[in-house]
This record gives C-alpha cells, sequence and structure tokens, in this order.
C-alpha cells in the first residue's frame, strides 16, 4: 500500500557545501518555510535569490511624510518593500496605487502584500507602465504623495531566465514585460555597429563602446554567457589597464545596462513620466525618485529644475540624496543609488 502513496519530493542536490545556481537555492525561494536562511544570506549583504531589498526607505518615508488618508503612487512597485513601508502610514482611510509591468513578479508581489493583510480598498494593483500615469488620474484625481523607484528589481537580475546578468547563461532576453517587445537579441540583430556604439554611449558611458559594439555585432549573441565571452574578447584585444579585472565587470555591467535601457526604451518612458508628473500632483504633494546611472539622474534633476523655475515646485532637491554607508555596505547594490525630491506647489 506504501508504494501508492506520493513521495515528497527530493531535495535539490548541488556541488560543493553551498548553492551556486538560482534553481539550487531551494531555501532561499521559499522564504515562507525558511525566514532564518533568508536573514543568513543578508547578514553577509546578499540579497537572497527571488526577493528584493528596497532602498532609502527611511530618507523616502521622511521625504514623502505619509500621512493618514492621502493618495499615494508607488509607480515602480517591484518586490513592494517601499509600499509595504508606506502603506501604514497611509492609515487610517488612505490609499497606495502600486503599478508595474512585469507580469510574472507583479501577482507574486500583490500576494505577499495581500498575506500582510493589505485590503483592496487600501491598496490598488495595475499591471501597467508608469508613463500611462495619465490613464490613472480620472480615476484617482490626484496623488499626495509619488514614489519612482527607477532600479530593475533583483528578482529579475537572478534569475538567469529574463536574462538580466551575464554571470548565469540564459537567454538573452532583459525585457522587463517578456509579453511586449522584442529580446535584446533582436535588437542587436537589427542594429548597425556604430548604432550600437552610440547605445552603449548614450546608455552606459561605455569608454571601449566601439571595441564592444565591433564585437557583439560580429558575434550576434543569444544568449547571456555569449554576451559575456565577446565583451571579454573586444577587452582582451585593447592595452590592458592596470587592474583589467574590475574594468571587465564594469564593461559588462554597462554593456548589460545599456541593452537593458533600450529594449525597455526606459529613458524615453521616463521622460514621459517626468513630464505628466507636475498634473498628477497634488498641490502641496511629494515626489521621490530614486535613480541608479546618470541618464536617469540628469533628466530627474532637469525636470526638477525647470519645474522650480515655473513655479510648478515650491521646492527641489539641492543636491542628490545617496545610501548611508552602512547601507551600502549592508546591500552592495545601493551603491549606484541617488535620490531626488521636489514639492509642488500650493494653489495660487
Amino acid at each position: 500500500m506504501t508504494d501508492d502513496l506520493p513521495q515528497p519530493p527530493r531535495r535539490i542536490r548541488y556541488k560543493g557545501t553551498h548553492p551556486r545556481q538560482f534553481g539550487e537555492k531551494y531555501k532561499e525561494l521559499d522564504p515562507s518555510r525558511h525566514e532564518g536562511e533568508l536573514e543568513k544570506v543578508r547578514e553577509r549583504g546578499h540579497t537572497p535569490a527571488g526577493t528584493h531589498r528596497p532602498i532609502c526607505v527611511a530618507e523616502i518615508l521622511a521625504l514623502l511624510a505619509p500621512r493618514p488618508g492621502e493618495v499615494g503612487l508607488d509607480a515602480t512597485l517591484g518586490y513592494g518593500g517601499h509600499a509595504q513601508a508606506l502603506l501604514p502610514l497611509l492609515q487610517p482611510g488612505g490609499r497606495l496605487y502600486g503599478l508595474d509591468v512585469d507580469p510574472l513578479e507583479l501577482p507574486r508581489t500583490e500576494s505577499r502584500l495581500r498575506a500582510l493583510g493589505f485590503t483592496p480598498g487600501q491598496l490598488v494593483v495595475r499591471r501597467m507602465n508608469f508613463a500611462g500615469l495619465p490613464g490613472l488620474l480620472p480615476e484617482v484625481g490626484g496623488f499626495d504623495v509619488i514614489l519612482a523607484d527607477l532600479g530593475v528589481s533583483s528578482m529579475q537580475i537572478d534569475n538567469p531566465a529574463r536574462g538580466f546578468t551575464y554571470k548565469a547563461d540564459g537567454p538573452l532576453d532583459l525585457r522587463l514585460n517578456p509579453n511586449r517587445g522584442r529580446p535584446a537579441s533582436a535588437l542587436l540583430q537589427a542594429l548597425s555597429e556604430q548604432a550600437l556604439a552610440d547605445l552603449l554611449t548614450g546608455n552606459a558611458d561605455e569608454p571601449h563602446a566601439l571595441a564592444i559594439a565591433r564585437a557583439l555585432h560580429a558575434g550576434a549573441p543569444a544568449t547571456t554567457r555569449e554576451v559575456a565571452h565577446l565583451v571579454r574578447q573586444a577587452l582582451a584585444d585593447l592595452p590592458p589597464g592596470p587592474d583589467p579585472a574590475p574594468e571587465l565587470r564594469k564593461a559588462l555591467q554597462r554593456t548589460f545596462q545599456a541593452l537593458r535601457i533600450a529594449v525597455n526604451d526606459e529613458l524615453g518612458v521616463l521622460d514621459q513620466f517626468l513630464s505628466f508628473l507636475p498634473r498628477a500632483l497634488n498641490p502641496g504633494g511629494r515626489v521621490a525618485i530614486l535613480t541608479f546611472h546618470s541618464g536617469e539622474d540628469r533628466r530627474v534633476k532637469k525636470a526638477f529644475i525647470e519645474g522650480q523655475r515655473e513655479g510648478v515646485y515650491a521646492a527641489i532637491a539641492p543636491e542628490p540624496i545617496r545610501p548611508s554607508a552602512a547601507e551600502r555596505r549592508a546591500n552592495p547594490r545601493s551603491s549606484s543609488a541617488k535620490l531626488r525630491w521636489a514639492l509642488k506647489s500650493p494653489p495660487a
């Protein structure tokens, strides 16, 4: 009779004493049963697989100062860490809208936040790009607090199947919404060598843009590992610097960043969001935006300065706020973040 009973799944096997591949990290990927394991990973300064650590939470809460009864917007919901911190401060009577384009991660995030007790009346989740903000206003009227975290979530970076990282092999995809648009592999096939070099320069300030573009154009990579191999080849043909290993790592990061920005038209949708932002904020409303590279930060800074000059914003960040040294040590992925804020002018 016992042979007819369902057998429990065997524990995932892996080489060595610690799992290395994404799928092997079964404890990290099941936080409801292994929270202690996740805490050990965090203590080592790493982000557990399949999760994300929100950045500058205390600074954002201080800047936005959410109050009970107000209406807020988390324009890039991601793993929901910032939303989890904002929601209690909007209660009682407040409401937070959470937007995200990722059809794979958004249902998981909503489930986590619902499990914490946040009702549909308190948290409204929509699968949409924040460039579509105008479509929300007939329903909402306006927002008192708005947050946009422009970084890619760790859940997307860590999963090789999404193609966001050179550290593991996977399809060269890089789409935030894998159901729309074309993957990075198709983009590379459509670009000339010079157009690809311009993309690497414009989206990532890559100093070796022409050499990398030449290698990628000739190699026509379809996987992340192939891209990493071609970038290594391109840099190997250049005169070596004083320490080639960090330069290679930075070149790989910049290459993947540039391709991701292009595939998702991230700068274009950011421009749309910034142009409509003043109309989405109620008088006296507050906005905070986290950026992660110079192209994003320049756009946010320029939009806020122009808005203040025109009288739209009563005050803006004089300088970007950076994560504390303690946060950068605990979460190295926060190191490149810059936080800017603006305060909507009261009615005339």
